[in-house]
């Protein structure tokens, strides 16, 4: 992928509409139908000179991101996703927090967990060594996730081990596969939906966020371990990476706000 070509010369400091341009089209968000609004939600001051990340929108993140002395906050999870919503309640208390703190923010969702170098489940890949990587995770046409051979076979119990060490959440294990993991699916956040293409495509575990009641059958009965290690904490390797990204290309300075949900 060729990296758009920034206009601002100067580093430590971006115009926000150059930043905005450049970030869509690093992350080439058009190519997504993706409801969630990807871009640029809340528009705030006209230069940017700090960078704050995080997985989700909230009154506390965007607090804990003006207090920081952020002019962008970016996140995985915005403000929208595919409904209208009246500026009442906590929407208004959101929205208000970012508008008094003249703070920008900037969603990513599914273009941001399938990006190839930045995203969610590119980063897992790179760091659990994953080999012959490839696209999976259909959504509405789109691979989203990632799949690919570990360099070695190991026993659930200590791929499961892995991956704790990993998030730093305890997963939660359906073993419904191999005693031995090697062939492996990807798909950060909520990709319980995914054991039927894991199966399909010859794999024999399938690491990702939360677990789905509806999807709880699918790894006994399709031969497919599943690894739920938290939707928080699967998704929050993309927004770091941007940010890191961010940092290389413009030189801001930039901050992760760990807000963990536990889920």
């Amino acid at each position: 992928m060729t990296d758009p070509t920034p206009t601002q010369p100067q580093r430590g400091e971006v115009d926000r509409d150059t930043l905005v341009r450049w970030l869509n089209e690093y992350l080439n968000i058009a190519a997504y139908p993706d409801p969630s609004l990807n871009g640029l939600q809340i528009e705030g001051t006209d230069v940017i000179r700090r960078v704050a990340a995080s997985v989700d929108t909230s009154v506390k993140t965007l607090q804990d991101a003006a207090d920081s002395g952020a002019d962008l906050l970016l996140v995985h999870h915005g403000l929208f996703w595919g409904q209208p919503l009246a500026l009442t309640g906590p929407h208004r208390a959101r929205v208000r927090t970012a508008l008094m703190a003249d703070l920008n923010l900037y969603a990513a969702h599914l273009p941001l967990d399938a990006h190839p170098e930045v995203g969610n489940n590119a980063m897992i890949a790179r760091a659990l060594s994953l080999q012959q990587v490839r696209p999976f995770g259909d959504w509405q046409g789109h691979k989203i996730g990632l799949a690919g051979e570990l360099p070695f076979p190991q026993s659930l119990q200590d791929f499961a081990d892995r991956v704790q060490k990993l998030t730093g959440e305890i997963c939660l294990v359906h073993g419904g596969g191999p005693p031995n993991v090697q062939r492996l699916g990807i798909v950060s956040g909520s990709g319980a939906g995914a054991v039927a293409e894991a199966a399909a495509a010859g794999l024999d575990t399938l690491l990702t966020g939360e677990p789905e009641h509806k999807h709880f059958y699918d790894a006994f009965e399709y031969g497919v371990n599943v690894v739920f290690a938290g939707h928080y904490e699967t998704e929050v390797f993309g927004v770091r990476a941007l940010a890191a990204r961010l940092e290389e290309e413009f030189g801001l300075p930039w901050q992760f706000l760990h807000h963990p949900t536990g889920l």
